[in-house]
């Protein structure tokens, strides 16, 4: 039987949830306003007013160094978690990009493979997807729908994508056809096998298996449906008793299947103030407290610094297996010239030997 673990009162109605990948942090959104807390501790360590209506949708970058958030305002934000950390309580940081395309409340976020160097694609009701550059903030598809788009997910090569209309149909979008072109429109009746039929509702979230050959959609039509990509038919059906808001496909944990199982560590209760303005004298404040992620930084030290530490590493290592594919063609080189002097002497003999034999007088 289920068991509720835990139960975390937060400050407002939570209308977005999505955790750090290295499972650092927790980040929610309420009314228009990010919360970021620290798992290990329960640490509220910032809130970010930067919107101005209220958020639909919040995730990560998959090495954990960003976010990106969505609001009814149409805005999408990239945020770079180490700014945020480092910044004063009484401060607001900058995103570092504020993407203002859209025309209506954002839907749906979807970010690729690369930390910083990643693509992120938005979805909107304005009926257009839209995928974006991480590291330059420039824009760099929009495909035009006919119906609005309530969600959008990338496959794990990033070759199609794929947009949940709020008519029930699923759109695959390729990423990689040719001409290329930065605005595109998607017309139903000239992308045959491109449109996946069968939920009755709106489609409120899309997942991609790892391998690339299936898709999991979740609708408001009270199903979850498992399609196979190539064919475009529904493998599977299952029906809940309500609406479904969210489904994902998930590698599954190494102790889900031991009835034993149990979290070893209890999650803190996670506080509603910020870090540093609590009172000292509060009940529970006493202890030796395990700190992560916030302290794991180096002093003084950005991403920035810390990636170009790592590509000048990458590159000395570069220059020594250089030298040493130089020591080697060097070596290569010196016993070709020695083959090819042998080759030469070799080739006089004989010409010297035909000549005699050539210019030898008959008797």
């Amino acid at each position: 039987q289920d068991q509720l673990q835990q139960k975390i009162i937060c400050p407002g109605p939570v209308t977005c949830l999505t955790a750090s990948p290295n499972g650092l942090y927790i980040l929610a959104g309420v009314a228009e306003s990010i919360y970021l807390w620290e798992v290990s501790n329960g640490n509220l360590l910032a809130i970010l007013n930067r919107h101005y209506q209220d958020l639909t949708c919040l995730c990560f970058t998959d090495d954990s160094s960003h976010f990106l958030s969505g609001a009814k305002d149409c805005l999408a934000l990239v945020w770079n978690l180490y700014n945020v950390l480092q910044a004063e309580p009484s401060q607001i940081p900058d995103p570092r990009h504020v993407w203002s395309r859209h025309s209506l409340p954002i839907t749906d976020l979807c970010c690729g493979f690369g930390g910083p160097l990643a693509r992120a694609a938005t979805a909107s009701l304005d009926q257009t997807a839209k995928l974006w550059e991480i590291s330059s903030g420039e824009l760099l598809l929009s495909v035009l729908f006919d119906v609005g788009i309530m969600a959008v997910t990338l496959d794990l090569s990033e070759y199609h994508m794929f947009c949940g209309g709020m008519d029930g149909s699923i759109f695959q979008v390729d990423l990689c056809a040719w001409p290329v072109q930065r605005d595109r429109s998607f017309q139903t009746e000239r992308e045959n096998g491109k449109v996946f039929k069968g939920h009755r509702n709106q489609v409120t979230c899309l997942s991609v298996s790892t391998d690339g050959s299936l898709l999991l959609s979740g609708s408001h039509d009270e199903t979850v449906r498992l399609w196979d990509i190539q064919s475009k038919q529904c493998l599977k059906t299952m029906n809940h008793k309500g609406p479904v808001t969210n489904a994902f496909i998930v590698l599954a944990p190494a102790n889900m299947f031991n009835p034993d199982g149990k979290p070893s560590v209890p999650l803190p209760k996670f506080s509603r103030h910020l870090h540093g303005t609590e009172s000292s004298d509060e009940p529970g404040t006493e202890g030796v407290t395990l700190r992560l992620g916030m302290h794991q930084q180096e002093p003084g030290q950005s991403y920035l610094e810390k990636a170009e530490r790592m590509y000048s590493q990458m590159y000395s290592t570069r220059e020594k297996n250089l030298v040493g594919d130089q020591e080697h063609l060097t070596i290569q080189v010196s016993e070709l010239e020695e083959e090819v002097s042998n080759l030469r002497k070799i080739n006089k003999d004989l010409f010297d030997f035909s000549t005699r034999i050539i210019t030898k007088p008959a008797k």
